[in-house]
């Protein structure tokens, strides 16, 4: 009796059977790569995080943690420097505003070159019977 088992390919399995057979070969090829390039960003975040634990940089996260605590411990004070009144520009609203007329002039550029694409109807009457005679 045969076994019905199917084994998964790796990445690397997938992209070379893929480089292989040409019927199957686009869409192997696309699966192994994209695999592969999640194995490798997965693994490269694994590292970045082993190396943030054992760095400084998670010692000085801890002192700004301690530094944060203090300054809820002084709250009063620290709510008084922050009501002075302060001058904001707002970029994200500039940003959007420049956004949404790019997007508007795109869609009305994009209109005009579809009109003057489209033929103009014939004047002339057309040279077939539009009914057909039984």
């Amino acid at each position: 009796m045969s076994s019905k088992t199917r084994v998964r390919l790796t990445p690397s399995q997938r992209f070379g059977r893929g480089l292989k057979y040409s019927t199957v070969g686009p869409v192997d090829v696309t699966r192994g790569a994209v695999g592969m390039g999640v194995n490798s960003v997965r693994s490269s975040a694994s590292w970045v995080g082993q190396k943030y634990r054992s760095s400084k940089v998670a010692h000085q996260v801890q002192d700004q943690i301690a530094a944060a605590q203090e300054a809820i411990v002084n709250l009063p004070e620290t709510l008084e420097e922050l009501r002075a009144p302060k001058r904001r520009h707002r970029p994200r609203l500039i940003a959007l505003t420049v956004g949404l007329a790019v997007l508007a002039g795109g869609a009305v550029a994009f209109s005009i070159v579809r009109r003057s694409t489209q033929p103009e109807p014939s004047p002339l009457p057309p040279s077939v019977e539009v009914t057909p005679k039984p």
